[in-house]
């Protein structure tokens, strides 16, 4: 039989009217029974002396402190069961005993949280049970207020979202504005479907049109919006979470469609607004964490930091300074770039992924991101190079068609080497930017590149390159042919001839044509090391050269 919308259950009354952290002990599968009415029976009487009507919810205070109590409460479970009444409520907690007599007879058994008046909670039901609206109102107030006590006391997101999950039995999801989840509270019911309902909420295109565009959910004319999930008979109430007019991220409370009521609605509503103080509050705690970081990370660059202030400001920054470290710099290079702020928020992400320890600083004043990464001792390179390309390809990931420029020093085992490790990662960023290069550099693989950067005579280079390639490339400028590249591909894979030919899509026996010609056109025997020598380093010069 379904109810009509008017009708009254003792799970309304639960969620609507009985004070925040009212608990259910004994049979909550009867919860959906109509509620027609309150009461207050006080042990000092007998139950005789009393009229219960079906459907009844019979609230009990504790005795007081002189009377003498006539009536048990197992009394008085048998006694509402028998008169069909609703439930009984009780003011103190329920012994074993009685949770499993109201099981037994089937009467719904409820424990009001400490302090609370039993006059005020028979108020509020009445109050539920003839103005819906109005009480719905209180309790969206009452719900505000119990969320922002829970931030206020310093009890973290966690804490909040395990609230919101009591106060409505459903599942209760928060996500930041990556979607990525920060926390969760999934009832039983739903963890055999929980692996495909997180795969729903993490996807962008799921989110109602209206909450896509982060800059304008504050213009939503309903900020809470019901959504079916693709697993069936499942639902959720979604809201944006938004601090200074910007999403920062969503909550959703999820149950099933048939279940989700007006206070799962009053909860994603004010549960947003509770979230936003909980974030708001993170991101200022971080805010000045990053600048403490940045301040030290600086005067450290300088020199003014001994290793063991170093090693106190890494525990307050929770960590190790005493691992080996590499300085990894980046710094985006193509004219429209993103902001650093973004690819502040790119790196922690992909450092977090990789559950790499690291300290990040967005270094303003030379306009680029500094990473000292605490790397692997027996590895240290591999290491830092594999974070480092993890960054580069998440960059290209998100930031299409924008190139972004990754330099790493020499491994620092101690604090006063940082600084040195820091300057050899800042030069090998400028070469990666001079070379174009699409890989991170790792400055100990560039010493070619920075003593031929290093000569400041560009006529004897240019003449070098001209001595040693000219003949080949005027060849290639009459025939429209392909010598140079030819050579600077048997050159990058270590004159492997399969790989040059693989590299450059031709048969093996086209490759030592051109190889033959190239001995031939330029007079030389590539047999010889001398002459692949000056051929890899003109070839590297007249690179260099074309960049600057």
């Amino acid at each position: 039989m379904v109810e009509s919308s008017n009708t009254i259950t003792v799970e309304d009354v639960r969620k609507q009217a009985l004070p925040l952290g009212t608990r259910v002990v004994a049979s909550d599968g009867l919860l959906n029974r109509v509620v027609t009415w309150a009461t207050v029976f006080y042990p000092e009487t007998r139950t005789t002396a009393k009229t219960l009507q079906r459907g009844e919810m019979v609230l009990v205070p504790s005795p007081e402190a002189d009377g003498s109590r006539v009536t048990s409460d197992a009394d008085i479970v048998r006694w509402v069961a028998e008169m069909q009444g609703a439930a009984v409520v009780l003011s103190e907690n329920a012994p074993p005993t009685l949770i499993a007599e109201a099981n037994a007879f089937g009467v719904p058994l409820l424990v009001l949280p400490s302090g609370s008046r039993i006059r005020m909670v028979e108020k509020s039901i009445v109050s539920l049970l003839v103005d819906r609206k109005g009480q719905l109102e209180r309790r969206g107030t009452q719900i505000y207020r119990q969320l922002t006590q829970i931030s206020s006391r310093n009890e973290g997101m966690a804490e909040l979202i395990n609230e919101m999950a009591r106060l409505t039995n459903k599942a209760v999801v928060v996500q930041d504005k990556r979607l990525k989840i920060i926390e969760s509270a999934v009832q039983p019911q739903f963890i055999g479907n929980w692996d495909d309902v997180e795969l729903f909420l993490k996807s962008s295109y799921n989110l109602p049109v209206d909450m896509q565009d982060r800059l304008r959910v504050v213009e939503i004319d309903n900020p809470v919006v019901l959504q079916s999930l693709p697993n069936p008979g499942l639902a959720r109430y979604v809201s944006p979470i938004i601090t200074k007019n910007i999403g920062r991220g969503y909550i959703s409370i999820i149950g099933r469609d048939t279940d989700l009521d007006d206070i799962d609605l009053l909860v994603a509503e004010h549960g947003a607004a509770a979230c936003a103080l909980e974030m708001a509050k993170a991101k200022a705690i971080s805010e000045t964490e990053k600048r403490l970081r940045g301040t030290f990370l600086d005067r450290l660059l300088n020199g003014d930091v001994s290793q063991q202030e170093a090693i106190r400001q890494g525990e307050r920054f929770d960590h190790d300074m005493t691992q080996v470290h590499i300085a990894i710099v980046l710094s985006w290079v193509s004219d429209k770039s993103p902001s650093n702020r973004r690819l502040e928020t790119l790196v922690n992400s992909v450092v977090s992924s990789q559950r790499a320890k690291a300290l990040v600083w967005q270094h303003e004043k030379e306009n680029e991101l500094l990473v000292f990464h605490a790397t692997d001792d027996e590895h240290p390179i591999d290491t830092s190079t594999r974070l480092a390309k993890a960054i580069m390809a998440e960059a290209g990931r998100q930031h299409q068609g924008v190139r972004l420029g990754i330099g790493l020093g020499q491994p620092a085992r101690d604090i006063s080497a940082w600084r040195h490790s820091y300057r050899d990662a800042v030069q090998a960023l400028e070469l990666a930017k001079r070379l174009q290069s699409d890989v991170p550099l790792y400055i100990g693989d560039l010493g070619v590149y920075q003593l031929i950067l290093s000569l400041v005579d560009r006529e004897k280079l240019s003449t070098f390159c001209e001595r040693t390639l000219g003949a080949l490339e005027d060849y290639d400028h009459r025939q429209n042919a392909d010598l140079i590249k030819t050579l600077e591909a048997f050159f990058t894979c270590h004159g492997n001839l399969s790989q040059t030919a693989e590299m450059l899509i031709v048969h093996r026996n086209t490759l030592l044509y051109r190889m033959n010609r190239i001995n031939e056109i330029a007079a030389i025997d590539l047999d010889r090391p001398e002459i692949r020598l000056a051929l890899h380093l003109a070839l590297t010069i007249r690179r260099l050269m074309a960049l600057n």
